[in-house]
């Protein structure tokens, strides 16, 4: 309905007109947060090597394919549905539009704007992990992860804190994401990347890491900054409201993620002797899933230290897992996500006077926990029945003539 046919069914106009911008807003964000696909597959693509570029692309791709089918058929259901105790919805399956009120809304909005701003969250909850498991992972394999965290894992720990579950009840704080979202991609990623064991040649005899480059840094750039846009509307957007607040939390999201890539730079040329674009490019990532849970009720330079810290963080964490874990993250997913984002969240408890520290780190050790179980289930019996792992001459060759029988770049050999 448009603004007449709201006012001629008795809203008044003001609150008609409210509405509709509440409408476009929230749908703009939307796209912007499904844009974020492309982002996260150029990022991804631009950090692995070329023989594996048709697979990545793939996965992003299946992601959200997968994520909207199924968190429409399930997911919002046990998201957002009747609660149960504080733990689970258990109402609006097969069709959440059932959900809406008499008048077809959905927490002050149309039901279908709403399901559609959150099924693109849960994409991107699910892309995380194809970057920390790309390169030795089995098609169909991911095909079955992507669906179960699309079912088991977010919508679960998402009830617990959107959905009206006990996170929220207690007042844990997670304006966007940095938990719901980029913690629970990042912790499925550790134990994926974990159970599926390094890329060959990733560590030597004597168990040092090897470096293996991207084969294509303005591709992976090119993702990066179309994050760092997509990532206001995925902050302001949380909103869903076209509120004045909007230009305080874009301010917030970008002084991070300003201060975050600078920081990161600073400490890759101290710590090995030249600014290292792949860190620094991440770092800017770090920043935004670092201020994702606070960025509504912390100050302008409150942002900037968690920008900050982030940036420093991410180096050192990037650096942990590769050298100490021995866990082989391609493209440092583990640590821009689930390490910053866990630091974020605990941070915004920090920063504001508003939130709750207590309530912060209960939070996201709750869900550490969850999502660690479930990815450990998930991902052992995929690995016993489908089996996780590529055979060495596919991952040799290259998962795009093996898993899908072509190439992202013909007439190129890349059997390296």
């Amino acid at each position: 309905m448009g603004l007449a046919d709201l006012v001629a069914s008795g809203m008044d106009s003001v609150e008609a007109t409210g509405l509709l911008m509440n409408i476009v807003w929230t749908m703009i964000g939307a796209f912007l947060v499904y844009f974020m696909q492309a982002g996260f597959a150029m990022c991804e693509a631009g950090f692995t090597r070329a023989k594996n570029t048709g697979n990545i692309l793939m996965k992003n791709m299946m992601d959200f394919v997968l994520g909207s089918l199924l968190f429409f058929v399930f997911g919002f259901a046990i998201m957002h549905g009747s609660d149960l105790n504080g733990i689970i919805g258990t109402s609006g399956f097969l069709d959440p539009t059932k959900l809406a009120d008499a008048d077809g809304l959905f927490n002050g909005l149309p039901i279908g704007v709403f399901i559609i701003f959150h099924t693109v969250f849960c994409a991107t909850a699910a892309t995380i992990v194809s970057g920390s498991m790309a390169e030795r992972t089995k098609f169909a394999a991911y095909l079955a992860y992507s669906a179960a965290i699309s079912i088991f894992i977010y919508p679960v720990s998402g009830h617990w804190i959107w959905g009206g579950g006990f996170l929220s009840s207690m007042g844990f704080h997670d304006f966007a994401g940095s938990t719901a979202v980029h913690m629970v991609g990042g912790i499925c990623a550790l134990i994926g990347a974990k159970i599926l064991g390094p890329r060959i040649g990733k560590y030597g005899k004597d168990g040092k890491p090897r470096a293996i480059p991207g084969h294509n840094l303005p591709i992976a750039a090119l993702g990066v900054f179309i994050l760092w846009f997509c990532w206001f509307g995925f902050n302001c957007g949380s909103t869903t409201a076209a509120t004045t607040s909007l230009g305080d939390i874009a301010m917030t999201t970008n002084l991070a993620a300003a201060a975050a890539t600078l920081m990161a730079m600073v400490v890759t040329w101290v710590r090995y002797g030249k600014p290292d674009v792949s860190m620094t490019f991440n770092g800017s990532l770090a920043g935004l899933v670092a201020i994702t849970a606070g960025c509504d009720v912390v100050s302008n330079w409150s942002a900037i230290i968690i920008g900050l810290i982030a940036g420093a963080l991410v180096v050192f964490s990037v650096e942990f897992f590769d050298k100490v874990a021995k866990i082989d993250d391609p493209v440092g997913a583990i640590s821009v996500h689930g390490v910053c984002g866990a630091t974020g969240t605990i941070l915004t408890g920090v920063f504001s006077s508003e939130i709750n520290l207590g309530t912060q780190i209960i939070g996201v050790v709750s869900v550490m926990a969850y999502v660690a179980i479930m990815a450990i289930i998930v991902f052992t019996i995929i690995n016993k029945t489908i089996g996780l792992r590529v055979s060495k001459e596919e991952e040799i060759d290259g998962l795009d003539v093996h898993e899908h029988g072509s190439s992202a770049y013909a007439d190129f050999n890349f059997r390296i």
